[in-house]
């Protein structure tokens, strides 16, 4: 009687494996088709943060498209999406989906990283809008910046995984990514990008033409983190504007 007991509870405890198995499986591919989901309404509304397209009101709000209408604005004011692979390039529907730190990491063994460009139309002018990924003081930071075809920088936005709150975190508040507006990449015709120095004499932005912001109080390393991110992606980017100059 005992073993045939012991065979039942056995037989039970298996069931209940197989349950609770079935249970988590539906449960992470549920959350993963969600998490997914966020992560697409994320990247669009950030990308039309940069080019100016948000619910901003006052100076000081950071307010995104809802994501109950974000995809149907992202398809309103991107009208193409692009990927740069070499001297290849190519139209993608799905290019602002691409894992930017992915790529990037592809230039650590030689490979040619993938790199998306979205162009976008609001009240008759085109925008240019390219993602950015660097380090901060403690981890990664990235962002968007939303350029014209004379490479004069038309909306920035920045966010971070792990920055200083208050200090180096501030790379996401309005009063930060509104000085980038008006400033250039370039520096008569060499790509410099844009630094964040401190003391720079300039300290409400008025001087558009010193490749300058800035710093954020107490926070040189993630400002220095910033200068070297929008840096390296003009860099890696160089030959698309260039040719985006020249049709000018």
């Amino acid at each position: 009687m005992d073993k045939e007991k012991n065979i039942y509870t056995v037989l039970f405890a298996c069931l209940m494996v197989i349950v609770v198995g079935s249970i988590l499986a539906y449960l992470a591919s549920a959350l993963s088709g969600k998490i997914k989901e966020n992560e697409r309404f994320e990247k669009q509304q950030n990308i039309l943060y940069a080019m100016g397209v948000n619910e901003n009101e006052g100076e000081g709000s950071v307010n995104f498209v809802p994501t109950d209408v974000v995809e149907q604005e992202f398809s309103t004011y991107i009208t193409e999406q692009l990927i740069i692979e070499g001297d290849q390039i190519t139209k993608d529907d799905q290019a602002y989906m691409i894992d930017i730190k992915k790529e990037l990491d592809k230039l650590k063994d030689g490979a040619t990283p993938k790199l998306p460009v979205f162009i976008g139309n609001k009240d008759g002018q085109t925008y240019y809008i390219v993602p950015m990924y660097g380090k901060g003081l403690w981890d990664a930071i990235w962002g968007f910046m939303a350029l014209d075809r004379n490479m004069v920088v038309q909306g920035v936005y920045f966010d971070h995984k792990a920055e200083t709150p208050g200090l180096g975190a501030n790379i996401k508040q309005r009063y930060f990514m509104d000085d980038f507006t008006g400033e250039s990449i370039l520096n008569g015709s060499n790509y410099t990008g844009i630094k964040v120095v401190k003391g720079n004499n300039d300290p409400v932005n008025e001087i558009k033409d010193d490749n300058e912001v800035d710093a954020l109080a107490g926070a040189t390393i993630t400002g220095n983190g910033v200068s070297a991110m929008i840096a390296k992606t003009v860099n890696l980017y160089k030959d698309y504007f260039e040719t985006l100059r020249n049709q000018g």
